[in-house]
């Protein structure tokens, strides 16, 4: 009998409890904008924190409410920005794709304070003497970006510099994040010349720490017919709105410090041509001036 009461009073209070939580479920209850989930299926899930919120949900939950534009995931690319564009019934930006890029050639190429033995984290490493490289703008290749990329778009190349493979880069920039030395940007995935230099030392200083650092000779900005490059802080900047790919400024930089670096070749070959044009315009001058000499006598 003791049993049965037991069973029955069991029965009761859970039937109880279960009609109040049915109760507090429909008082409580928090309203989900419909479009929420739909927008959660448009995102990649890669929950990388590329779009500046800790996930795709939190993601989701910007665009819904206004917060953050149908554009905001930088892996879902301009696909995944149509889909969401679609659900919330307004445009897609149709703004250019952007990769991640390492303003840094230095490597093997940067001269050392003394090597480093200890934790390979690039943050650690600054922590001993503010790093081991005499050069205090260069990347110190310990990997810290490799890791906190989800994608492997990014890793240390044989000069021991970190460089990104732009066809596997989705421009979360998880990388610059990790970066603590703030040398990872992000550029136009077309453009492809780029200043691989951030150091922003004077020029004796800087040609003193590395082979390959920017020295702000100007000669780049000079050549450049578009206006599109100049020196800032001591090291050459890249304005992309103005920028057309012609790579002449890497065919004069003295420091290979321009992406895609010149060849010897290429850079014996274009003097030739601009010793050729000189020539040519000297000689243009003279004929010029010989013509004009009996017309002012």
């Amino acid at each position: 009998m003791t049993i049965v009461f037991a069973i029955i009073v069991l029965a009761v209070l859970g039937a109880i409890f279960g009609c109040a939580l049915a109760i507090a479920s429909k008082v409580f209850e928090v309203e989900t904008d419909p479009r929420f989930d739909q927008i959660m299926d448009c995102l990649p899930g890669a929950n990388c924190g590329g779009c500046g919120f800790t996930g795709c949900a939190a993601a989701a939950n910007a665009i819904v409410d206004g917060k953050a534009g149908v554009g905001v995931c930088p892996v879902g690319g301009a696909d995944c920005a149509a889909k969401i564009a679609d659900v919330m019934g307004v445009e897609a930006d149709a703004s250019e794709p952007h990769v991640a890029f390492v303003k840094c050639n230095g490597g093997t190429n940067a001269k050392k304070k003394f090597e480093y033995i200890g934790v390979q984290d690039c943050l650690a490493a600054t922590k001993i003497g503010a790093g081991p490289l005499e050069c205090n703008f260069g990347c110190l290749g310990f990997g810290s970006c490799v890791t906190a990329c989800a994608f492997g778009a990014i890793s240390i190349g044989e000069n021991g510099s970190a460089v990104v493979d732009a066809s596997k880069c989705t421009n979360c920039m998880a990388c610059a994040t990790a970066c603590p030395r703030k040398l990872i940007v992000s550029v136009p995935a077309s453009k492809k010349v780029m200043v691989s230099c951030a150091n922003k030392d004077k020029g004796v200083t800087a040609r003193n720490v590395c082979d390959n650092s920017c020295i702000g000779c100007g000669l780049c900005v000079k050549e450049c017919k578009f206006g599109a490059i100049s020196v800032v802080d001591g090291v050459a900047v890249i304005d992309y709105s103005k920028c057309k790919n012609c790579k002449l400024c890497s065919k004069v930089c003295p420091r290979d410090a321009i992406f895609p670096i010149a060849t010897a070749e290429e850079k014996e070959k274009y003097k030739a041509i601009k010793k050729a044009q000189a020539e040519k315009a000297k000689a243009a001058a003279a004929e010029a001036a010989a013509k004009a000499a009996p017309a002012a006598e």
